[in-house]
């Protein structure tokens, strides 16, 4: 059986993994070792699911009252 809402899926994962933050190694590699910096400082997409909505459409429904 096929997934409801494939793409829809797929898109809130995409997102998701836009809206983490920057691996250790990432930051240690552009800051130094020296630097004492939060990985979120390197992130460019920050999302909230109470701040930004993604805007992802319903999914098409068929008129049911045309019988």
């Amino acid at each position: 059986m096929p997934i409801k809402n494939s793409h829809k899926k797929t898109r809130l994962a995409k997102m998701a993994k836009r809206s983490k933050w920057a691996p250790i190694w990432a930051v240690l590699k552009k800051y130094g070792t020296g630097k004492r910096v939060h990985p979120s400082t390197m992130t460019r997409h920050r999302r909230s699911w109470r701040r930004t909505k993604l805007k992802i459409k319903p999914r098409r429904m068929r008129k049911s009252h045309f019988g």
